[in-house]
């Protein structure tokens, strides 16, 4: 039997997963216990931003199999309400600031010298079906069309979100895999505030459905963590 830790930032997004099932258990995060498909699961809301996601992740991650979330994110160069497999995510926020311009390291690596990869891999996809992104994480909502073009120039970012990266980050300290299936309520435009909350209860359940069909799938459990160096 696995153990799988689900993370999702709100509770909207955390009520979407596997709904009505688990004993539910109060502390620093709320977190809900079940079983399903052969593999014991705990669903944990985290909170907003990277912060919250990185705390949440190491202190229940440390027994888990895989550190997987749920929920939902932005378009920058992606179609609206689909649900996205997280094959690669990236903090857009971390790195050195010049006179010129913003030098994006990968988050945790020194922010100096010559500047390289900055994403980290997800697992590999067991077969979901959905289409794979790359997800721009960081602790500003983005709502101009500006900074979400340059996003997509500067990182090849398709989705934007406050968390995904984060869980990343401290999957690859704890020597975990990672995954993640987020589900899009915006175009990351002047419009997005009022569209997220329009559509989140929505998007939530496209992306806990998914969720609930990858835990399902037949030989789901033989997790292997990306080889990605620590510095």
């Amino acid at each position: 039997m696995a153990h799988i830790l689900i993370l999702a930032a709100l509770p909207e997004e955390a009520d979407a997963l596997f709904p009505d099932a688990g004993t539910r258990e109060d502390g620093i995060f709320a977190v809900r216990r079940l079983a399903a498909h052969g593999h014991a699961l705990t669903v944990a809301t985290c909170g907003l931003g990277k912060v919250h996601a990185a705390l949440a992740a190491g202190m229940l991650g440390t027994d888990a199999d895989l550190l997987l979330m749920s929920g939902t994110c932005g378009a920058l160069d992606a179609e609206a309400g689909r649900a996205y497999w997280l094959a690669e995510a990236v903090q857009h926020d971390y790195g050195t600031v010049r006179p010129d311009r913003f030098d994006r390291y990968r988050a945790g690596d020194w922010p100096v010298g010559e500047v390289g990869e900055a994403h980290f891999c997800a697992m590999a996809d067991p077969g979901t079906g959905l289409p794979h992104a790359r997800i721009a994480s960081g602790d500003s909502f983005i709502a101009c069309p500006d900074v979400a073009a340059g996003l997509v120039r500067g990182l090849g970012a398709t989705l934007v979100d406050m968390e995904v990266a984060a869980v990343a980050q401290a999957a690859m300290r704890l020597g975990k895999p990672w995954a993640a299936i987020k589900a899009v309520t915006d175009t990351a435009d002047e419009g997005s505030s009022r569209d997220f909350h329009a559509n989140l209860v929505r998007a939530a359940r496209s992306a806990a459905q998914a969720v609930e069909r990858l835990v399902a799938m037949p030989g789901f459990g033989n997790f292997v963590a990306p080889q990605q160096q620590i510095r």
